[in-house]
């Protein structure tokens, strides 16, 4: 009875013992496995990043960006860029809006394949309602009509036209329907106490039309068109030509003098305008029409229009040319009258009985 149970007590200490040696062997074999699955896991991070390491060299040696980040001076570049992209986008804007509103040059395109002539000068013959025998006096002494305009402008490269602002008057509808030589300013409301701006409009207007200057003449001026244009010829090499009869005068302060001016304080205690081309006649270089034409909307103007357009060009780098041709005896000094001013006058026009200037 003792062996038997001495043998029993033997049998289950060794069941106890393979069991226990199987669960070593388990385990190490989990173990084991758990190792080697970490380092597959870790082999194959580590040859992924190698991999992205890889491509973004290549990338970098393709696109010549071995840099992940630009520097300040590159920054500030960028900045200005974009500052010049938006100028030259409001540039653009402004010249189309300027095309919508200015001349297109028909007249001159008979052949579209053959390069245009550019004309020499537009003139600008500023008139009002009730003026219509002035423009027949001009039409009848200088400027012609019909195919005597046309031969002028064909030949002489000298563009005229009578310049209004939009209004219902139906008498200037009629008159350009017969003659088509105006300029209607569809931004301009017709009144003579606009005049600085009604100028302003016609230069932004007429530099779409692509010519060497742009005059701008009272419709009481009677001008001869060949020395007008020989005078300008010589001039042509000149980038910024700002050209008339210049002047400086007494700035009135009183508002029931004639040529009040609001602004008197504005010119010190001197009361003196700066030199500025009289306003009968003067004339600007393409050049600086576009410059009126982009920055319209923010020049300054005056109670006259000569003092307003030599302020838009004070500050600037240009040529101020006092040409004498343009002056006459009763306003060269500065000095305002009543009478009517006459300069480059044709000879054809002493039967006028008007005053003449040389």
């Amino acid at each position: 009875m003792q062996r038997k149970g001495s043998n029993q007590r033997l049998s289950s200490s060794s069941s106890s013992n393979n069991t226990l040696l199987r669960s070593r062997i388990s385990f190490l074999m989990l173990t084991m496995l758990a190792t080697i699955a970490s380092f597959y896991v870790a082999g194959r991070l580590w040859q992924d990043a190698q991999n992205r390491v890889y491509i973004i060299n290549e990338l970098d040696k393709i696109t010549g960006q071995g840099r992940s980040a630009i520097s300040v001076d590159d920054s500030l570049k960028v900045i200005a860029c974009r500052e010049q992209q938006k100028k030259l986008s409001a540039l653009q804007m402004e010249l189309a809006a300027a095309k919508e509103e200015g001349f297109v040059p028909k007249r001159y395109g008979i052949d579209k394949d053959k390069p245009k002539k550019r004309p020499l000068v537009i003139i600008g013959i500023l008139t009002s309602f009730g003026r219509k025998n002035k423009r027949d006096a001009v039409r009848k002494a200088w400027m012609g009509t019909g195919a005597a305009l046309k031969m002028m402008e064909n030949e002489k490269g000298i563009v005229a036209r009578f310049v209004v602002g939009r209004s219902l008057d139906l008498e200037i509808d009629i008159e350009n329907r017969q003659n088509n030589d105006f300029i209607i300013l569809n931004d301009h409301v017709e009144t003579s106490k606009q005049l600085p701006k009604k100028t302003m409009y016609f230069f932004a207007y007429a530099s779409n039309w692509e010519a060497e200057f742009y005059a701008k003449v009272n419709d009481d001026v009677y001008v001869n068109v060949d020395a007008l244009g020989n005078t300008l010829a010589a001039h042509v090499d000149k980038p910024r030509v700002y050209m008339g009869c210049m002047k400086s005068g007494e700035v009135f302060s009183e508002p029931n003098q004639k040529w009040y001016e609001p602004e008197w304080w504005k010119f010190g205690d001197g009361k003196s305008y700066f030199r500025h081309a009289s306003g009968e006649i003067f004339v600007i270089s393409h050049a600086l029409a576009k410059f009126v034409s982009i920055n319209r909307s923010k020049l300054r103007t005056y109670a006259h229009d000569d003092v307003s357009v030599g302020s838009w060009f004070i500050g600037l780098d240009i040529k101020h040319i006092d040409e004498k041709k343009f002056c006459c005896s009763s306003w060269a000094s500065g000095v305002r009258t009543e009478e009517p001013r006459y300069m480059l006058v044709l000879d054809a026009m002493s039967s006028l009985k008007t005053e003449f200037c040389v």
